[in-house]
């Protein structure tokens, strides 16, 4: 073990020291201080070491929020096994190709997911343990609370530069890639999100977005390497979270659309101005960010940043500078470069790269990507944006190739959407792309080439993919066209159909 170097477990034993007595999570009536959660932590590892799951061994979690959740990744730390969340709103399908990629030792359910995968246990005999949240063992799922072990001591594996959590990423190539995330790279994004936003042990974060998501991760955790206060919602619903905002004084929330409009209209509702909230961060519409402004005390954060830089890698109050991302936070370099890796002049949009110890370890088993990706020493974002000459931030387009549309901050590439519109009999050619939208912030539209397009209604591409890939997947517009503009090497050519029909 590096006498210079931290692992995340190393935050929650120093936590149970410096703030023993302090609550560190919330779930409905369940309180759990800082002393309480590394007993929890260590029982549980405890109990993982002696069903023989190692430092590198993967667990897979397909669940809603649970205080458990964050006990598991508590006991991955010390070990040094790496937790591998999934997206519990995707199919069965979907499941197992992330599955297939992760090659877990064991999977984590609750009782909301369930029926996704019931009776997996049956026939995968490659994944060694089932377990689901609670006490309820059913279907040859073991209970999860039957796993802490009171009394035995376990070795604190993990090194620094072990990987901590693999977080997936959009489907560029079917199977969603996972970003490694290392336990360097979760301290430094922590420390670095204590120091651009103040955050202290008295700060309270509302974990309403899911847990596998960097944006509520994130926060979670340097939340709590901070001393602070985590109120989990198991799955978001806006009367819960205004009664919890105001009954724990929540000071810091996440939001992607349409958290914050569902919050603000609550709040009128319940007659709460929800005095102890300061900071609001993530991605909504201007609307209801001066909505924030004008009937709270609160600000709104908005930088840039991605699951493979551990969140954000530029940060400001959006009243500080209108329009633009931030400056680049302390410990990250950012530089904008052409199609050939050359430094852009400032104003001159560029492809944007980051450097530092948020960056990532690259995908978990894609070794190619990976290199192709941290080629000449900086990660290759794929996002396109221009600097000022004060050093502001302006994002500007995602690279077509890496093209990407996020409803209600959900990554889908369109280059999925489009495949499975293509297994549609009759359909010729696709192109589905991302508009405006006053609810999620952005929401999808295919355009079909079709025959008769006369003969085709929206609802039978919409329920097609819904029925094949996640529902938040599916597009929300959808029109039909005989013929669809193509260049000379005959693919679609996006930016004349979006020209011609983004804001049909």
């Amino acid at each position: 073990m590096s006498a210079q170097r931290l692992t995340v477990y190393d935050i929650f034993r120093r936590n149970a020291f410096s703030f023993g007595g302090r609550v560190a999570l919330v779930l409905g009536d369940a309180r759990l201080t800082y002393r309480e959660l590394l007993r929890r932590i260590d029982e549980l590892a405890a109990g993982l070491a002696g069903l023989g799951v190692r430092r590198s061994d993967r667990i897979c979690i397909l669940a809603q929020n649970d205080n458990a959740y964050m006990e598991l990744y508590g006991a991955c730390a010390k070990l040094g096994i790496v937790a591998y969340p999934i997206n519990w709103r995707l199919t069965e399908e979907e499941i197992g190709r992330v599955v297939e990629r992760a090659q877990p030792k064991m999977l984590v359910i609750d009782e909301s997911t369930r029926e996704q995968v019931a009776d997996w246990p049956g026939k995968r005999p490659d994944i060694a343990h089932w377990y689901t949240f609670g006490s309820n063992a059913a279907g040859g799922y073991q209970p999860f609370e039957g796993l802490y072990q009171a009394g035995t001591e376990t070795e604190h594996a993990a090194e620094a530069e072990d990987a901590f959590a693999v977080i997936s990423t959009a489907a560029v190539d079917v199977i969603p890639r996972g970003a490694v995330l290392t336990h360097h790279n979760v301290i430094a994004s922590n420390v670095q999100t204590m120091a651009c936003m103040h955050v202290t042990e008295e700060d309270a974060y509302l974990a309403a977005l899911p847990m596998y998501h960097i944006a509520a991760l994130g926060y979670i955790l340097a939340i709590l390497h901070a001393g602070g206060k985590n109120v989990v919602l198991p799955r978001f619903d806006p009367v819960e979270a205004v009664q919890l905002i105001d009954r724990e004084k929540v000071t810091v929330l996440s939001d992607f659309p349409p958290v914050l409009l569902s919050i603000l209209d609550e709040a009128q509702k319940q007659k709460s101005k929800l005095p102890s909230l300061k900071i609001v961060t993530g991605l909504d519409t201007p609307e209801t960010i001066e909505r924030l402004h004008k009937e709270t005390a609160a600000h709104f954060w908005t930088g840039f940043g991605q699951s493979e830089t551990t969140g954000f890698v530029t940060l400001q109050r959006v009243v500080d500078h209108p329009g633009s991302a931030g400056k680049v936070a302390p410990l990250c370099e950012i530089k904008l470069v052409d199609d050939y890796d050359r430094e852009v002049p400032v104003g001159t949009p560029g492809e944007i790269l980051v450097r530092g110890p948020v960056v990532f370890q690259g995908y978990y088993a894609q070794p190619d990507v990976t290199e192709m990706t941290l080629r000449g020493g900086g990660h290759h974002t794929g996002d396109v944006g221009r600097f000022d000459e004060d050093g502001y931030l302006y994002y500007v387009k995602r690279k077509a190739e890496k093209e990407l549309i996020k409803p209600g901050g959900e990554n889908v590439y369109p280059a999925e959407v489009e495949s499975v519109i293509a297994e549609i009999d009759g359909v010729g050619a696709v192109c589905v792309f991302g508009i405006p939208d006053q609810q999620w912030g952005e929401a999808i539209k295919a355009v079909v080439e079709v025959e008769s397009p006369s003969g085709w209604a929206p609802e039978k591409v919409i329920n097609y993919v819904a029925g094949r890939i996640a529902r938040f997947k599916k597009p929300k517009w959808v029109e039909f066209t005989d013929s669809l503009p193509k260049g000379e090497d005959g693919a679609v050519d996006r930016e004349a159909v979006k020209e011609k029909w983004a804001a049909g």
